[in-house]
């Protein structure tokens, strides 16, 4: 990519859409095309084609997707599968259509076998049965890496996948309801801290072991690979770096200023015990993520509080 490239980010608004639009502004890009749900609907292929019609873009990062957490997935698995293959199907077929120099595809961490090993490799995909609850999005998320993959194969498109681990950072979702553990968990305090409470009560026993990546280092990550990755394999974006989810509770306590007391409820469950991505490949290439997570907590929180306020 170059200076005076014409940049589509789909997804914009998102987590890791707004981050990699901060990346790129950063790194001194500054033709890059945004449009929101009501300018431009993914559904629509027609409405697409006629987007890139319009703009011409020369590369796309794909972030636009529809999420949520285990509960949405688990009773909209139709919604998650059907819009999420159409939103990357009309991206993907339309920028192979458009002549696009390059595209990368971000997928997600749920497209490996529930049972994979530890930590994750690239080539653990398809080796298993996926986690029954986020199913549906898994196989739309694997069919947009083997769309990349077969348009590669056929008629020869640079067209690249990214695997992301655990995200937060500023854009993130932080709904009890619908979203995920890391950004739920400083709502949670926060709303205990304003109250007073004396303690806060969290699900299991807090010993399963995640890792998280701040939005931003994901997004270096990924305008990294657009610049010097052109292989079919997805690649892992991981941190490669641990904590338990007893340890992240306490974390995120210090971060929010929440001083009451932790308890566990060991009669809820704890979910997977591990799950760690190997991101051996990403960081032989020569790429590093710099943003540890004592350092993201507050800069979440503070996200998190303007958001609250607005």
């Amino acid at each position: 990519m170059r200076p005076e490239s014409t940049i589509y980010v789909a997804g914009h608004r998102g987590l890791a859409g707004s981050a990699i639009v901060r990346e790129l502004h950063r790194q001194g890009f500054n033709r890059i095309i945004m449009r929101t749900r009501a300018e431009t609907d993914l559904l629509d292929s027609r409405a697409v084609q006629e987007l890139f019609a319009a703009e011409q873009p020369e590369y796309v990062f794909i972030a636009a997707a529809k999420v949520g957490g285990i509960k949405a997935n688990n009773t909209q698995p139709a919604t998650f599968l059907w819009e999420n293959l159409q939103i990357q199907n009309n991206l993907i077929h339309t920028s192979w259509k458009s002549g696009v120099k390059k595209l990368l595809f971000m997928g997600s961490s749920c497209i490996y076998p529930r049972l994979a090993p530890q930590p994750i490799p690239e080539d653990a995909l398809l080796t298993g049965p996926l986690e029954p609850t986020n199913e549906a999005y898994a196989i739309a998320k694997i069919a947009g890496i083997k769309l990349c993959q077969g348009l590669r194969r056929q008629h020869g498109c640079d067209f690249i996948s990214a695997m992301p681990t655990n995200l937060y950072g500023p854009g993130d979702n932080y709904d009890l309801e619908s979203s995920h553990v890391l950004p739920a968990l400083i709502h949670r305090f926060h709303l205990a801290k304003e109250r007073g409470d004396k303690a806060v009560t969290c699900w299991g026993t807090g010993s399963p072991l995640r890792e998280f990546l701040y939005s931003d280092d994901l997004a270096r990550a990924l305008v990294f690979l657009m610049q010097n990755y052109s292989g079919e394999s997805h690649v892992n974006v991981g941190s490669a770096t641990e904590i338990t989810i007893r340890h992240l509770s306490e974390a995120v306590a210090k971060a929010v200023g929440f001083e009451g007391e932790i308890q566990w409820d060991s009669t809820k469950p704890d979910g997977t015990p591990r799950k760690l991505m190997d991101s051996s490949r990403l960081f032989g290439m020569g790429w590093r993520p710099t943003i540890q997570l004592s350092e993201g907590l507050p800069l979440a929180y503070a996200d998190f509080i303007k958001k609250h306020k607005s």
